[in-house]
Order: C-alpha cells, then sequence, then structure tokens
C-alpha cells in the first residue's frame, strides 16, 4: 500500500504541473483553478441553483461562497433568490461571464489538443481507454452525462455527414444516396454562411460529438429545420428535444415567420419530437429515395 500511495502522489504532482494549475492564474487567464471551473459550470445551462452547482464541483458551502463573491465583483456572475423560497440561490453568467467562459474553453481546448498532438493515433487511443479505466477504477458509480450544445469547429461538417451517411445506412438501410444529399445540405451552408439566419449546433456528450441540427434559410419569411441526428449511446438524454428547441428558439430570434422540415413517415422517434415541439403535419407524399419507397412528410410550424 505504501508504494501504490507514492506512486499516486507522483502521478498527481506530475499532472498537476503538466496542466499548469498551481500558477497564479489558470491558462494565461485572471481565474484560478476553482474560479474556472465555475464559470465551466454555470457555462453549460441559464442558470443553476447554488446548491447543484456545490454538488458538482464536490466543494465546502463556504468556499464555493467565496468563489462566487469574487467573480460576482469582477461583473461575471449574477446570484438572486428564489422569488417562492428565499433560502434557495440561482447563479447564472452575465454576458463579460459568457465571454470568459468562452475563452477558458477554447484555450483549455487548445492545450489539450496540443499535448495529445504529440501523441500517434494508437498513443491517444490508448491514453483514452487508460483514462476511462482510470475513472472507472475511483469512481464506479456512472456520473450523469455532460451534454453541451455548441457551434461547429473544424472537422464537424465531415462528422456530420460521415455519421449521417452511415447511421442511416445501419439503422434503415438507406444508400450512398442518403449520404450524396446531405453533403450537398452541409455545402451549401459552408459556402455561403449566414450567421444571422442560418447556423447549426453539434451536440456533445461526455465531450464527444452525439447530434446535430441545422437552421437554414428557405426563404425571407420561412426556415427550414434539417439534419437533425442523435447517436444511439445518446437516446434517452432528451438531446434531440434540446436541439429542436434550439432550432426554433433561433429561428424566431432571426425573425423567421414560419419554420418547416421534411421527413420520412418511418422516423417515428424524430416524429414524435416535432410534435412536441409544436409541428403540424402538413403534406405527406409517396417517393422512391435512398433505394426504398418512402413516405415522405411535410411538418410546419407558425412562428
Amino acid at each position: 500500500m505504501p508504494d501504490a500511495i507514492a506512486a499516486v502522489r507522483a502521478f498527481d504532482r506530475f499532472y498537476t504541473g503538466r496542466l499548469g494549475v498551481l500558477g497564479p492564474g489558470f491558462l494565461r487567464t485572471p481565474h484560478t483553478l476553482g474560479e474556472a471551473r465555475v464559470l465551466y459550470e454555470l457555462a453549460q445551462a441559464p442558470e443553476l441553483p447554488v446548491a447543484e452547482l456545490r454538488r458538482r464541483m464536490a466543494i465546502d458551502a463556504g468556499q464555493l461562497s467565496r468563489l462566487l463573491a469574487r467573480l460576482e465583483k469582477a461583473g461575471l456572475v449574477a446570484r438572486e433568490r428564489v422569488a417562492d423560497d428565499r433560502r434557495r440561490q440561482l447563479a447564472r453568467l452575465t454576458p463579460a461571464g459568457t465571454q470568459a467562459a468562452a475563452l477558458l474553453d477554447r484555450r483549455a481546448v487548445e492545450q489539450t489538443g496540443a499535448r495529445l498532438a504529440r501523441l500517434a493515433g494508437a498513443d491517444r487511443a490508448r491514453l483514452i481507454a487508460s483514462l476511462a479505466d482510470v475513472r472507472r477504477l475511483l469512481d464506479p458509480e456512472p456520473p450523469p452525462a455532460a451534454v453541451v450544445l455548441r457551434s461547429p469547429r473544424p472537422g464537424d461538417l465531415g462528422w456530420v455527414i460521415c455519421r449521417n451517411g452511415r447511421l442511416y445506412a445501419e439503422e434503415h438501410g438507406w444508400n450512398a444516396e442518403y449520404e450524396a444529399l446531405v453533403a450537398r445540405i452541409v455545402a451549401d451552408y459552408a459556402q455561403a454562411p449566414d450567421p444571422e439566419r442560418e447556423a447549426i449546433w453539434i451536440a456533445e456528450v461526455d465531450g464527444e460529438p452525439a447530434g446535430c441540427i441545422f437552421c437554414v434559410c428557405r426563404s425571407e419569411t420561412v426556415a427550414q429545420l434539417r439534419l437533425l441526428l442523435v447517436e444511439p449511446r445518446a437516446r434517452g438524454l432528451g438531446l434531440g428535444a434540446r436541439l429542436v428547441d434550439e432550432c426554433v428558439s433561433f429561428a424566431r430570434r432571426a425573425g423567421y415567420r414560419e419554420m418547416v422540415l421534411w421527413t420520412q413517415d418511418i422516423l417515428v422517434a424524430a416524429r414524435r419530437i416535432y410534435q412536441r415541439a409544436g409541428f403540424a403535419l402538413t403534406g405527406e407524399e409517396r417517393h422512391r429515395s435512398f433505394g426504398h419507397d418512402l413516405t415522405g412528410q411535410t411538418w410546419s410550424l407558425p412562428l
């Protein structure tokens, strides 16, 4: 046991040094590691009960209060009491806090990417598998999935094409005609992006892409929802509904009056999501596509 303890402590010293958490500022910012973690957690939701924030961070209430007070003084965090229960407190990021959290996230991605880039592909795979083993050994209870919706990064558009083509082939037997359609949709978006009127969201679960959705311009007043996808491993987390809600909210903010989508009647789970979001079926037609006889459906939502 003493040898095991010494080995773990030696690794802790090695890794904290590699992460750069011992200096005065984390990731070349004015923030401590604790402050950076608060900003990260608050960036995952519009607002968060302070009690839930404490649970996620597993720290003392007094320590969390001091972290929040410093961030509040810096204008990055706002706190308020719940109207019907003055004992409960909610915390949220201010616009400046959102920018600070985005900067920390970007630099963390850059730092981690630089470390991983020095490894060969096989060594990276070994590292990720070893980290999963360490987590399972030290925490046998699986943590709740961490779900994040974000804008696309380099490589994500290729992932959208690949996963749509492969997943629909595996689950529905669709041929390369569907993958070609997805590629055209992605290419049209990438060639003339209009961030005020069109957007893509990539859903991450535990740091890995697990879903996507597109909002594209069909006309001056009509937006179109396209390419909703949720990976099998991420189903049951409410990810599809979150993606659709985000897409609809963006279309409203962009000034569209209506959102439409085209799907197939065999995609039952997706149709249920659309119905819950308020879409109504407005038309059906039979067609031969993707190697199968299908019934296409048009759904519409007034905005």
